[in-house]
């Protein structure tokens, strides 16, 4: 049996004033329905628990959407819940208050009319509903570390941004511990967050990604040449110069200090660089290698009845005619002794004048000087001996041919000093004749082993 059952309407009343026009809309429940706050809208109301004994006679009350129905206990009840949503949603009255310039032939509406508000609405100047805003007026229960939100007919309270609610208390949300929001690090804050990067590194635009910092344009750290790399950068000094424990500065290398070969004489440090010395008398050959200076050919000092010799390091003058009494100069540097002097039977027949140098603490042994028989005469033996210049035993003469011997340096000499040693050679035949002749070298030991 059906007892009652109540559908809704849609009233739209329209309102004239003198001023603008304007359009106010608020919202009613038919009966049967009453307003949601939550969801908004108009919700069925259960009569079937508000009304006692709302059927009689054994029958069974059935709640439906604007009213109720009373069935026998037995009956099968199928419920349409599109239609119950239906009228749930079509329940409330939605009217629309039009504010237009006054209208000399229509009447005003009667303001002494009161009408009667659904919770959290009130009545206006303009005898309508309209919206109490608790969140304005202070009429609100929300925390203090919460946020007051107006609905349509209420308010909601919510947690400002940067927290969750749990209970009835506001949590911050660390964002830190959720999908990574910073490429590098994360820092939370009440509320909030923000990101860092590593060193090296600075914050973009988006104030989430870390892109590189180029030390080397920015502001460049080195002394002399900057490499700039991921996240960091990296110096070099130029050539001659090695970077100080700082890893930034640089400091001269003292090549000089690293080897003692690296010039053949002396090494000169220079901020970064190097160079090499010779002492007097010698030049720079390719930057290290000294150089005797041949002075007989540059600077020639010697007089006219002098002869130029040079040797490792310097240069001396010798007479151009070395005879001395009884000889007389028949060539160059030779000199004989007339055999119509009778002074000249006793002496050596000829001396003749040659010079050599070599330099300071040369290895020894080591063959220095050849002599050797200018003139060849038949069934002659000819033998050879260091006549005078070897009181220390410097040297040693080896006989290498029967017309020739070598000059041996069998002890190390240090220069400089000059050596005169006289090599002769003595002439004998198988009638007795007998001859000799003396070779006066010079050797010219120079100051340095170069």
């Amino acid at each position: 049996m059906l007892t009652a059952m109540f559908l809704a309407a849609l009233i739209l009343i329209t309102v004239h004033s003198q001023e603008t026009e304007e359009t106010i809309t608020y919202t009613q429940c038919t009966d049967g329905y009453e307003w949601d706050p939550v969801r908004q809208r108009c919700k069925d109301i259960d009569e079937c628990e508000i009304v006692p004994d709302a059927c009689k006679g054994g029958m069974k009350c059935v709640n439906h959407y604007g009213g109720y129905l009373c069935l026998p206990r037995t009956a099968q009840i199928i419920v349409n819940e599109r239609e119950e949503a239906a009228a749930e949603s079509t329940s409330g009255r939605n009217n629309v208050i039009r504010r237009t310039p006054a209208d000399p032939h229509r009447a005003p509406p009667n303001p002494t009319h009161q009408i009667q508000c659904a919770a959290g609405y009130e009545q206006s100047d303009h005898n309508v509903c309209q919206d109490i805003d608790e969140c304005a007026t202070g009429t609100h229960n929300c925390r203090a570390d919460q946020v007051c939100v107006n609905l349509r007919g209420s308010f909601s309270c919510q947690c400002p941004p940067g927290y969750q609610k749990r209970g009835d208390q506001c949590i911050d949300i660390d964002e830190c511990t959720l999908p990574p929001y910073c490429h590098h690090r994360c820092v939370n804050t009440p509320g909030s967050y923000y990101c860092q990067c590593n060193a090296g590194f600075q914050l973009a635009s988006n104030n989430h990604t870390c892109v590189d910092i180029n030390e080397c344009d920015a502001n460049n750290p080195c002394a002399q040449q900057c490499y700039n790399i991921l996240g960091s950068f990296i110096c070099q000094c130029n050539p001659g110069f090695e970077l100080s424990s700082d890893r930034i500065n640089c400091e001269d290398t003292d090549e000089c200090r690293t080897s003692s070969y690296i010039c053949q004489y002396q090494c000169v440090n220079e901020p970064g660089k190097f160079s090499c010395v010779c002492p007097e008398g010698y030049q720079v050959v390719g930057g290290r290698t000294c150089q005797d200076i041949n002075e007989c050919e540059t600077t020639n000092e010697c007089r006219e009845d002098e002869i130029c010799w040079n040797y490792h390091g310097g240069f001396r003058c010798y007479p151009r005619n070395p005879c001395q009494e009884p000889y007389v100069l028949t060539s160059e540097n030779r000199c004989v002794c007339p055999v119509s002097n009778a002074i000249c039977r006793e002496l050596p027949y000829s001396v003749v004048y040659k010079y050599m140098s070599i330099r300071s603490d040369r290895t020894v042994p080591s063959d220095i000087f050849q002599i050797q028989a200018t003139t060849i005469y038949p069934n002659t033996i000819n033998t050879f001996r260091i006549k005078s210049g070897n009181e220390n035993g410097e040297f040693y003469l080896r006989q290498t041919s029967a017309v020739s011997a070598m000059l041996v340096l069998v002890k190390s000499l240090s220069g400089p000093r000059e050596h005169i040693v006289d090599l002769e050679m003595l002439t004998v035949n198988s009638l007795n004749y007998r001859t000799s002749s003396v070779l006066r070298l010079t050797i010219i030991v120079g100051p340095y082993a170069f």
